[in-house]
């Protein structure tokens, strides 16, 4: 009864199809001797064509891991060149570091100039005492204040300066 179910479920989905019973679970198929190929004895000619097949093998081998002394040389001027590419990288590399350690170092330079510079320029404006001035220029000189008759005054153009090129009068 087992038996024709299983033919029944094998058939069903399209499985082998087999009339031989077959056994469900943990057991182990033994191969009966009948079923087991036969052994084929090799012949003495088989046999030497092993060997020589093995020897052409070593042989291939063992020219696979010998180097020429042509491919020798062509390593050894790739490694040189990579090495001498590599060590002109790094120069290059320190040279770009320096010149910007350089310049970071005159930019410092340029700021702490320009703050003196400023400083002094204020020092400059404080201290100029414009009543001695005037009386320089009075006294000492001989000049006038203008009249205001006498002065004339130009209203700015586009550009940020006046061109004379004749005399004011």
């Amino acid at each position: 009864m087992a038996q024709r179910e299983n033919r029944y479920r094998d058939s069903q989905y399209n499985r082998r199809r087999t009339t031989a019973a077959y056994t469900e679970g943990n057991t182990v198929r033994v191969m009966r001797p009948e079923e087991m190929p036969a052994r084929r004895e090799r012949t003495r000619e088989e046999e030497r064509e092993e060997q020589r097949r093995k020897a052409r093998i070593r042989r291939n081998r063992d020219k696979a891991l010998q180097m020429s002394p042509s491919f020798v040389l062509f390593v050894s001027l790739a490694a040189i060149c990579v090495l001498f590419v590599c060590v002109r990288y790094m120069q290059v590399q320190t040279s770009i570091v320096s010149t910007m350690n350089a310049i970071e170092e005159a930019e410092g330079e340029l700021e702490e100039l320009k703050a003196v510079n400023d400083l002094l320029a204020a020092e400059i404006r404080t201290n100029v005492d414009l009543g001695e001035i005037y009386r320089v220029a009075t006294e000492e000189l001989g000049m006038v204040r203008p009249a205001d008759d006498q002065i004339l005054y130009y209203d700015k153009t586009e550009s940020e300066y006046v061109r004379q090129y004749e005399s004011i009068p």
